[in-house]
């Protein structure tokens, strides 16, 4: 019983992480700029945020639905906003880095955006409870059941951004010069287009 909750906590997971969005975009955007260890530090804030939500979960929906319902207008606001203002950064022309020289200090800030993106998501939030029902988990797991969910959710998600920034690092190095600089710019607009579409359905939301 406790493996089939494990099991299905990185099947959930891998479900929340896999579709390209704004966070795929900007990991791979990282691992092209700088190589394999920046494309999984963006994971792991994903990943990290997606084991808060499923901690949450755990706890009950009920208290999952009352904080969204409070927090769900400022994050996405909050997100638009992030999302655009790295964007216009990705525009902007830069050196491309090396994987070597990519100090701590990077890796740690792009894990940051990477989970206060995520968690100022409320689209995120949504498709996780609905995935977390979908799998017959909507009922509070507590004490170990709930310790292996979450375990399985943040793993399932690190795995897959692990494969993600893997693939991206082993294709960067057999496409031509100056693919990545393009991909970087394409993935920029990616992001304006995600937080203008947020602040616009933060608008309409407040009319």
């Amino acid at each position: 019983m406790d493996a089939l909750v494990f099991g299905k906590g990185l099947v959930l997971g891998v479900a929340i992480a896999a579709p390209l969005g704004p966070i795929g975009a900007l990991c791979i955007n990282r691992t092209l700029e700088r190589g394999f260890w920046a494309g999984v530090a963006g994971g792991l804030g994903t990943a990290i945020a997606d084991g808060v939500y499923a901690l949450l979960a755990a706890a009950g929906f009920t208290a999952l639905g009352s904080i969204l319902g409070w927090i769900e207008l400022p994050l996405q606001v909050f997100g638009g906003f992030f999302l655009i203002y790295l964007g216009i950064q990705g525009l902007k022309p830069r050196q491309p880095v090396s994987a070597a020289s990519v100090d701590a200090r990077g890796l740690l800030s792009t894990t940051a955006a990477t989970f206060l993106l995520t968690i100022a998501n409320p689209a995120t939030i949504l498709s996780f409870a609905a995935i977390f029902a979908g799998l017959g988990l909507a009922a509070g797991q507590g004490g170990a059941t709930g310790a292996l969910l979450v375990a399985g959710v943040f793993l399932g998600s690190l795995g897959w951004w692990f494969f993600l920034s893997g693939l991206v690092s082993l294709l960067r190095t057999r496409l031509p010069e100056g693919f990545s600089v393009v991909v970087g710019r394409v993935s920029a607009v990616i992001l304006i287009v995600f937080g203008l579409a947020a602040l616009l359905h933060a608008v309409l939301t407040v009319l």
